[in-house]
This record gives C-alpha cells, structure tokens and sequence, in this order.
C-alpha cells in the first residue's frame, strides 16, 4: 500500500497548502493528522468553554460525519437523531450551538446567521474549503501516530511535516510516551504543545463506583476508553468493540444489556455512542440501565491556553477579513 499511500499523500499535502474561504470572522480548527480517535470532541468543548469565558459565542461547524443530512443544518437536540446529524454533533449540541453542512462555505453563512463571533471546526485540517485562523491538532499520547505511513499504507491523512508546518497548537491527551517525537518536532518549530487529560464526570463515577462493568463502545479509539474507564478505577469485566459511528441496532443493545445482567454487570458506554441510541421521537432504544461515562478535557496549564487563545483571536481580527453576507 505504500505507493498508493505516496500518491494519496501528494495530494493531501497540496490541498492543506489551498487558500480557503475567507468566514470573516475567527475560524478555530480542531483536527488531527491520522484517521480515527484521539480526542477531537472533548477538545471542541474545552474550546468553546474557554471562549464563552472570554466573552465570545462559539458556534461549532462539522461536516456531519455519518448522518444523512446534507445541510446546513443547526442540530436541535430535542428532534434530532444521529442517522440524520452525526453522533458527534448531537452529543456536542447538548451545550453549545452546533451547525453540520457538507459545503462547508453554506455552513459558515449558517453559523454566522446565528451570531457566531468565532467558528469552531470540528475537524476539517486536511481540507481547504475554509481558511482557518488556527488549528489546534489533536494526539493521544498512547496511540501516537501507529507506523507513520500515509493512508492507505497507514494511518496518516497526509505527510507529517507539511501537516507540522500548518499546525498552530499540539495538544497531546494522557501521560503516555508515543507522542513525544511529534511534540519534539513541534516545540522545535516554536510552536506550542499543550499537554491535558480526559477526567471523568463525578456523576458517571458514582453511578460505577464498586460495580464490575461491560464496557463498549463504537468509536475511533475504544481502546482509550476502556484504559480511561481503568485508570479510573472502575472494574472493565468486560469489552465489547464496535466500528467507529457503529448504527447499533435494537437487537444488539439488547443483547449487551442481557448478558450484563445475566452476569451482574452493569453495561457503560461513551457519551457519543450513547447519542446514537436515540430514538426518532426523542426517545433511547431498548438501553435500560446503561450507564453514559462523560468526560471532560482539563488542561495541565489553562492559562497558558487561555493566552494563546486570546493572541490567535487578536491576530486573526487583525487581519484584512472581509464580512460575508
């Protein structure tokens, strides 16, 4: 695969060097450099947190990924299910305004109709429809980067160092070692790697505490969420692993929630797969007793991100941005 990984990698890296569409205001990109999990999500609603703080309203913009909907679209939680919106962006609407459109120039006119000040993509680094103002790149500290190679011969969406070179902000999530070559490289080029952790909900703590459980999950990375569950302090009894945006059907909740109960567990799930139980009228599949484990992204050194933030927002007002009606 490593010719068609070369090939698929010229191209790559001549898109990430494409001028996208101006939005005229801010656009803030959390993305990362390879395919599947690695935080992406628990990063966006750090992000927009920390500029509702400094006064902004944050508007995400996401491409939808695995739902019907063309868009744009701003998700209602209230109606909407994942099969039309994405699991993603409806877990994300539970707290900040959410827009998903496969063009993403319609999106920005949508979010901005909402009364964004500064639009958050949620991913889209590889991808020039949009100029972004900064982009906040994304690495789990145990996954890494697997072999270094470009998709298909391996998990890189594009050649690293064009990717480096068009990176604002690392943020490596968790204390591991196999990120340390990529953080090396960025701090080598002066910009700056910020290191965070995901840390359970006191809620979904106490709803685990002294319980053996069956953990599963359908997403990028089920394997952080299962090392999360155990650093934790949680008994994972058990591990069910799904593909990433897994449809799960009725049939199969309900047999995950039986065998939990047939063997004393008590089933827990992500936050995201637990979006994709939702039922058209609002309601959830047959999931009865299982348990969502919410996290949240804190960072080691908030004000250092709070700065850079604030620069990056100054820089990209100080630019010649033209308004869009």
């Amino acid at each position: 695969m490593t010719p068609l990984g070369a090939v698929y990698g010229l191209i790559a890296a001549a898109r990430l060097r494409s001028r996208g569409f101006d939005a005229g205001i801010p656009v803030l990109c959390v993305g990362n450099y390879h395919t599947g999990g690695a935080g992406k999500t628990p990063t966006v609603l750090a992000l927009t947190r920390l500029l509702r703080d400094l006064g902004e309203t944050p508007v995400v913009l996401s491409r939808g990924y695995g739902g019907r909907l063309q868009g744009p679209h701003q998700v209602d939680w209230s109606r909407d299910i994942a099969a039309d919106v994405g699991d993603e962006p409806l877990m994300l609407a539970l707290t900040v305004p959410v827009v998903v459109a496969r063009d993403r120039v319609g999106g920005v006119a949508l979010a901005r109709a909402q009364g964004a000040t500064v639009i958050v993509m949620d991913d889209g680094f590889q991808n020039p429809a949009i100029g972004k103002d900064s982009s906040f790149i994304v690495i789990d500290s145990d996954r890494g980067l697997g072999n270094g190679r470009v998709f298909p011969a391996g998990p890189l969406r594009a050649p690293l160092a064009p990717q480096l070179d068009r990176t604002d902000a690392l943020i490596v999530i968790g204390a591991g070692s196999a990120a340390v070559a990529v953080a090396t490289a960025m701090a080598a080029r002066g910009k700056p790697v910020l290191s965070a952790r995901l840390k359970p909900d006191a809620a979904s703590l106490e709803a685990l505490v002294g319980k053996r459980v069956l953990a599963f999950a359908g997403i990028g990375d089920p394997g952080r969420f299962f090392r999360t569950l155990r650093d934790a302090g949680i008994d994972v009894a058990r591990e069910r692993v799904f593909a990433d945006h897994h449809p799960f059907s009725p049939g199969e909740i309900e047999a995950l929630v039986a065998e939990a109960s047939r063997d004393g567990l008590t089933p827990v799930t992500t936050e995201k797969d637990l979006a994709r139980l939702r039922g058209g009228d609002g309601g959830m599949k047959p999931a009865r007793g299982i348990v969502p484990f919410g996290v949240t992204l804190e960072f080691d050194d908030v004000a250092r991100l709070r700065k850079f933030v604030v620069e990056q927002l100054f820089s990209a007002r100080g630019k010649n941005h033209r308004p869009h009606d």
